[in-house]
């Protein structure tokens, strides 16, 4: 895994990528996070760590642009029960639902692809199966006719 990058955050909200020696914004940041990238952001004057501070402020920035984030009777039970039940669940639960869920989800998507493919060559793999039929065309022929008579006499 590539090392974190370091970003100063200054009092004035300035970012600063210390990697590539330039001023960065949120949105800079999250680009680099969705490229694979971990970024520790630490406060330039006390050296406090504000990572999670900062991707908060990413993802309410992006909710905020899609007008939710989360359905408001949960926001009110977070509201209601605070910090210690809240932080017991992000930490043991939902991360690592959030992973199991990426898992699946790529697994299904692999599967679905191979599904794709073998369904492209289905009219292929049709033609290769009626030619190993073949040899019950007779037969085949004669089932049909009979359904087919069947059928007639039932309209009649």
């Amino acid at each position: 895994m590539a090392e974190k990058i370091l970003i100063k955050k200054y009092a004035n909200r300035r970012l600063y990528d210390t990697e590539k020696s330039n001023y960065i914004t949120l949105e800079q940041v999250a680009e680099m996070i969705r490229k694979g990238r971990q970024v520790e952001v630490v406060d330039a004057k006390t050296r406090e760590d504000v990572t999670a501070f900062i991707l908060t402020q990413i993802i309410l920035e992006a909710a905020r642009k899609k007008n939710a984030l989360l359905p408001a009777p949960l926001l009110h039970l977070i509201i209601q029960y605070g910090g210690n039940i809240l932080q017991d669940f992000f930490d043991n639960h939902l991360q690592q639902t959030l992973k199991n869920y990426l898992i699946y989800k790529k697994t299904a998507d692999e599967q679905f692809s191979k599904w794709l493919d073998m369904g492209m060559d289905l009219s292929g793999m049709a033609q290769k199966g009626i030619r190993a039929l073949t040899p019950f065309q007779p037969f085949l022929e004669q089932f049909g006719a009979a359904m087919k008579s069947t059928e007639n006499e039932k309209e009649e």
